[in-house]
């Protein structure tokens, strides 16, 4: 076997880890929002969602809802940064995230009494934050795996660059996500409407599944999907 005929499988099978890996995510995302949209009535992913619908609570003078809405705005983009810290100190990068995502949805199964509904909706909205840190490019190309406008304009642009002539496919995987995402919101609300919030249970079993699936992946695989440090950075926290 040739060394560029390695690479090419090597890198395949890369891909194919990696495509897995985002349906898979994206699938447990789709279980995640719709669950948590029809146990508290409002989006734990969707902030383009819930910065519109803050926008006319605040027109219509409700002001609470909308400061439950900024506030879950300001936690997700905590979850993110959280996830990516973590990433960034674990070996096993998506076993660990995964494993965090799951521990935060068990803790706000543990809170979705009617009385302790908002804890419970801002834990999910973490953990929504969180889980974009798992995966975050495949081969180079970006990945959104709890947001899927950003994959839909990504696929949209890949088909206009194809009609004028641009014969790469690579784009073709951004419809990964929303693909797991939308089967993931059907099995989160079939879930919930036969279990109510015992539902969040099962997606926290679901999340831990996953990170334990995890395991298998090497860790220089699981590394590759992650960004890495900008050079300069790196470069200055070696010389200190």
């Amino acid at each position: 076997m040739t060394r560029a005929r390695r690479r090419r499988i090597i890198r395949t099978r890369r891909t194919l880890t990696g495509i897995a890996l985002v349906g898979a995510i994206s699938f447990l995302a789709g279980m995640t929002d719709a669950t948590g949209l029809l146990l508290t009535g409002d989006f734990v992913s969707f902030m383009t969602g819930n910065t519109t619908r803050a926008a006319l609570s605040l027109s219509d003078g409700n002001l609470y809802h909308a400061a439950v809405l900024i506030s879950a705005i300001v936690v997700f983009v905590l979850g993110n940064a959280a996830g990516i810290v973590i990433a960034h100190v674990s070996e096993r990068r998506i076993f660990v995230v995964l494993g965090c995502v799951g521990l935060v949805l068990a803790l706000a199964s543990m809170t979705s009494a009617q009385s302790m509904m908002l804890p419970s909706f801002y834990l999910i909205v973490c953990s929504m934050g969180m889980v974009n840190a798992a995966v975050e490019h495949i081969e180079g190309l970006p990945i959104g795996l709890t947001y899927v406008t950003g994959a839909l304009s990504r696929f949209g642009r890949g088909i206009g660059r194809w009609i004028i002539g641009d014969r790469r496919v690579e784009w073709t995987i951004q419809i990964v996500p929303w693909g797991g995402m939308i089967a993931g919101a059907i099995a989160g609300a079939v879930l919930t409407r036969l279990t109510g919030a015992h539902a969040l249970w099962l997606v926290s079993v679901f999340a831990m599944a996953l990170a334990f699936a995890a395991m298998f992946i090497p860790r220089p695989l699981q590394r590759r999907f992650n960004q890495k440090l900008a050079a300069h950075r790196s470069a200055a926290m070696r010389g200190k």
